[in-house]
């Protein structure tokens, strides 16, 4: 499984992001429009929230969903799990997972491939931030990963202003995902 290399924090001025309709059939009632959502709205959510459920794909191609507890940081989504655990002997089979909060009245939702991280100064900086958010440290154990996900497409909406909200983000290819 490839490692995760930091990336320092990318000035929204900077960020290279495609903002646009959710791909979806045209009977949702989408239509295009001169302004979506601002990025700023997709990550406050994600910063602020304090439980997030990632789906992994089992061997057989069932999907798989649990709850964990995460940091959003520097344009990434970090979160630890056991590598016994499913979703992690499904991310050490296949990369790509997806991400959403708790609810769909406020939806936000990220797709991308989940990288392992183990660089002492990434790892520091996520202990800092683990802290200050759930008032505990991050479970850092030989049995645990941590991974990180760099977002390739991001989506939300409000259920209240739906379909007139709906967007979708897309993220620049990187060499991690």
């Amino acid at each position: 499984m490839a490692k995760a290399k930091s990336r320092k924090p990318a000035a929204a001025a900077n960020r290279t992001l495609h903002a646009g309709l959710p791909r979806v059939p045209t009977l949702y009632g989408l239509k295009p429009r001169k302004q979506y959502l601002p990025f700023s709205h997709a990550e406050q959510r994600l910063e602020r929230s304090r439980n997030y459920w990632i789906c992994t794909t089992r061997p057989d191609g069932r999907p798989h969903a649990m709850p964990v507890w995460g940091i959003w940081l520097e344009d990434a989504f970090y979160f630890s799990t056991a590598r016994a655990s499913r979703k992690g002997r499904n991310i050490a089979r296949n990369s790509a997972v997806s991400v959403h909060l708790e609810s769909a009245d406020d939806l936000v939702a990220l797709e991308g491939k989940a990288r392992e991280v183990s660089d002492e100064e990434t790892i520091t900086r996520l202990n800092a931030a683990y802290r200050a958010k759930y008032q505990m440290p991050l479970w850092i154990h030989p049995e645990n990963a941590v991974f990180c996900v760099h977002p390739r497409v991001v989506f939300a909406w409000t259920e209240k202003n739906f379909p007139k909200d709906a967007t979708r983000w897309e993220f620049p290819a990187t060499k991690n995902g």
